[in-house]
């Protein structure tokens, strides 16, 4: 099988997996929807994803390693999610 999802830097098979579950079958897919929403869609269908895998999406992203990700940038996702995440919660 030829999953577009899999030769995007940092996606392996069980996160290709995951995003497939929630919909996501493309590079297109994945920048239409954002490594926020990709990552909260994963997290919310019951998989145990860590916040490597939102790094991860927004490295895909960008085309580098997650790692190379600066801190400023991951700091910035962690609060969205977690704003996203109070606003679902009231």
């Amino acid at each position: 099988m030829n999953d577009e999802l899999q030769h995007l830097k940092n996606l392996g098979k069980t996160s290709a997996q995951w995003l497939h579950a929630v919909g996501i079958h493309s590079a297109s897919d994945l920048k239409r929807l954002g490594a926020v929403d990709a990552y909260r869609a994963v997290k919310a269908r019951g998989f145990r994803a860590s916040k490597v895998l939102l790094y991860a999406i927004e490295g895909a992203l960008m085309d580098i390693h997650w790692n190379d990700i600066p801190a400023e940038r991951k700091e910035a996702l962690n609060r969205q999610v977690d704003q996203l995440e109070a606003l679902n919660k009231t």
